[in-house]
């Protein structure tokens, strides 16, 4: 039985993979600033680390045969302030540089290394929407530059003779938290919100799917460098938040628009984000023998809205 180490295993894509992970038959340590009470799995436990004091629990890392490394503060969490920004950078590189380091001082099994990324990385769509794939350069804009320094600091670990994986991770999509919930609250009132024009492309990933895709890295050893986890099918705001109305209210819902100025003052710089369009392709992480369970947008709402 392998054992798996995940950073930021306590986030919405961390708990839902510690899940997939144990069900699979790894067992999971999650590395935590503040160890909580005593797991409800098993083959799942807890180990302390702190970056801004570059503490981590070495026993645990020596237990590894993978790490996932999940960890960076939410790109969205607050507004972008110089700050915030800082922040937003140091939580993904400088967790990276300690993992890296801890490594290279003590001796391990490790085997794999598959660090998130973001489909942030790439910039907004020319006007034929070729999609981007994994070759693309970053873009300038403060998302491309962050995903940029993300992947640069997880590339010495290659250095080790470890097999690096990027998963460069699209819109996900769970009933539990992320993108959706923004979507479902208004829903509750039957209001679907389209944001902006509601024509910028949004190319997403069902959480279960991304999961899925975490343990597949593992387990296909041809897999280096950087893939796109994105479904095969993006669709405009516009599309996904009509097909989760119908699914969620049936008819019973009101289209209503939230003009592009109205998210530039409620949210500044992030809303950048929000409103680009950004077509990504999957050609290379389906090339890789990967199969999606929710290929397309209406597959993904069948299984969150049953």
């Amino acid at each position: 039985m392998e054992t798996v180490l995940i950073t930021g295993g306590t986030g919405l894509v961390g708990k839902q993979l510690s899940r997939h992970l144990n069900e699979h038959g790894y067992n999971v340590i999650i590395l935590t600033r503040k160890l909580p009470g005593k797991g409800t799995h098993p083959q799942l436990s807890y180990a302390l680390w702190d970056v801004a004091k570059k503490q981590v629990d070495v026993a645990a890392l020596q237990k590894a045969d993978h790490i996932i490394h999940l960890a960076g503060a939410g790109v969205m969490d607050k507004k972008w302030t110089d700050a915030f920004k800082k922040e937003i950078i140091s939580s993904r590189a400088d967790s990276a540089a300690l993992l890296i380091d801890a490594l290279k001082k003590n001796k391990h099994k490790v085997k794999t290394f598959t660090s998130a990324s973001a489909i942030g990385y790439y910039g907004e769509d020319e006007p034929a929407k070729i999609p981007f794939e994994e070759t693309a350069p970053a873009d300038s804009a403060f998302l491309g530059e962050v995903c940029r320094l993300w992947e640069a600091s997880v590339e010495p670990v290659k250095e080790q003779g470890i097999r690096l994986v990027k998963i460069r991770i699209g819109i996900v999509l769970s009933r539990d938290g992320g993108a959706l919930k923004e979507f479902i609250t208004p829903l509750k009132f039957g209001l679907a919100t389209v944001l902006g024009s509601g024509r910028q492309v949004m190319s997403w990933i069902h959480l279960d799917d991304l999961c899925a895709l975490f343990l597949f890295t593992l387990q296909n050893e041809t897999m280096h460098g950087a893939y796109n986890g994105v479904a095969s099918y993006p669709v405009t705001n516009k599309t996904l938040v009509a097909t989760m109305a119908k699914k969620r209210n049936g008819n019973l819902y009101v289209r209503v628009p939230v003009p592009a100025f109205v998210l530039k003052l409620m949210m500044g710089g992030r809303s950048i984000e929000i409103l680009k369009s950004a077509t990504v392709s999957s050609k290379k992480t389906e090339a890789s023998g990967f199969k999606f369970h929710y290929a397309d947008i209406d597959a993904a709402m069948e299984n969150l809205f049953p």
